[in-house]
């Protein structure tokens, strides 16, 4: 018994243009592309399909500051299936000031390999 094919449309993120395409998987196998007019959303729309990532931006609290937040996001995108334990683990992170922008919040978030960076500078 074959596997079946699946067809899944995208709108492209690789560009300004915003292409509409469709990808063809037949099992977990990229078959073909179609509609992408440059060559990143072919790029993008397999990436997508078959191992999708995200860069997660959020905010960590600030120690000795109740309302004070700092933003933060991981310094590449991760798997999508890491984001909620990457949440998990910057649930109860305290940043400690002084903070500036690009200073590592937190290492190797959730064993991504990733870490989590200030997006911003706190005094």
């Amino acid at each position: 018994m074959g596997d079946k094919t699946e067809e899944n449309k995208l709108i492209c993120i690789g560009c300004p243009m915003g292409c509409p395409i469709t990808v063809v998987m037949c099992g977990k196998e990229v078959v073909s592309i179609t509609g992408n007019t440059c060559s990143h959303g072919a790029k993008y729309a397999a990436k997508e399909v078959t191992a999708p990532t995200r860069v997660l931006t959020t905010t960590v609290r600030v120690a000795g500051q109740k309302t004070r937040m700092l933003s933060v996001k991981t310094r590449t995108d991760i798997p999508k299936e890491k984001i909620y334990p990457v949440l998990f683990a910057l649930k109860n992170l305290v940043a400690v000031p002084p903070v500036r922008i690009g200073d590592v919040i937190l290492e190797n978030a959730a064993s991504t390999g990733v870490d989590v960076i200030a997006t911003k500078n706190i005094e």
